[in-house]
């Protein structure tokens, strides 16, 4: 008896030891640091999307699906060029498929997931017209080595203000290969990448389609907001403060977004497709 007895506790240890449910671990958070760092990060992205949304009306932040898209483009055509992301940073990302022809703000960081900021309609390089260009794809920097400057307002021949209403911000991005819009052959030249205003009465309300000489074409609202945020201005922001030249470019009533930076990617979803 004593024996059977034994034998049945010892069953009976084997299959509490068998039903007993395994130790639960405790989620793994990350450190404190990098917690402070991505509320820090949201919370500025949160920032900058509400100023968009109030300063420029047409603005849109797209689904999610599509938001995922223009993240993973920025993040090849960054890739493509080399290029790397070592701080938090705004980042200008335009599509030139004739069929999007959009600009959208991607906030962007060395670690952690990347925002949409929000989109707006441009114009780009139009083919098949004589002198237009078709604007380059690439990941050009907004530096100190070109001065900037504003649009006087003035009309053209043709009663058009080419660069926009007097005061409107036109960056520089130097002298750029690119396609000739009018050539079947592929045969390329040189232009001057800027990124500007236009008219209002007559050329903003195409944007949306290609219609530029090769530059990119932004809503004066959309101009204004880059403009005041210093969304392409890091590297002017930190010089102005010596630099009397670089300062006489910025706007007087600035308020730089901490995620301020200095890329313009430029993609073409035609060929990503």
């Amino acid at each position: 008896m004593k024996a059977r007895g034994g034998v049945t506790l010892l069953c009976l240890v084997v299959l509490l030891a068998g039903c007993a449910r395994p130790p639960v671990r405790a989620a793994i958070r990350p450190p404190a640091p990098e917690r402070a760092a991505d509320a820090a990060f949201r919370a500025e992205v949160a920032a900058a999307a509400a100023e968009l949304a109030r300063e420029v009306p047409r603005a849109s932040v797209p689904a999610p699906a599509a938001a995922a898209q223009w993240i993973a483009a920025a993040r090849r055509g960054l890739a493509a060029a080399g290029v790397g992301v070592t701080r938090s940073q705004l980042i200008v990302v335009v599509d030139r498929n004739p069929r999007v022809q959009r600009l959208c703000i991607v906030a962007a960081r060395p670690a952690g997931a990347w925002d949409v900021v929000g989109c707006d309609a441009v114009s780009t390089g139009q083919a098949g017209r004589r002198g237009y260009f078709i604007t380059p794809v690439g990941v050009f920097a907004h530096t100190t080595g070109i001065l900037d400057y504003r649009a006087l307002g003035t009309f053209n021949e043709n009663h058009i203000r080419g660069l926009g209403l007097k005061g409107m911000r036109v960056w520089d991005f130097g002298w750029r290969v690119a396609e000739k819009g009018w050539r079947s052959d592929g045969e390329t030249g040189e232009i001057r990448l800027l990124v500007h205003a236009t008219d209002p009465d007559y050329l903003e309300p195409r944007l949306g389609q290609t219609a530029s000489q090769g530059c990119v074409r932004i809503s004066a609202a959309m101009n204004r907001f880059l403009d005041r945020h210093g969304v392409l201005d890091a590297e002017q922001e930190a010089a102005s403060r010596d630099d009397a030249r670089i300062a006489a470019t910025l706007p007087a009533d600035r308020a730089p977004s901490p995620l301020a930076g200095e890329l313009l990617v430029v993609i073409d979803s035609t060929e990503g497709a």
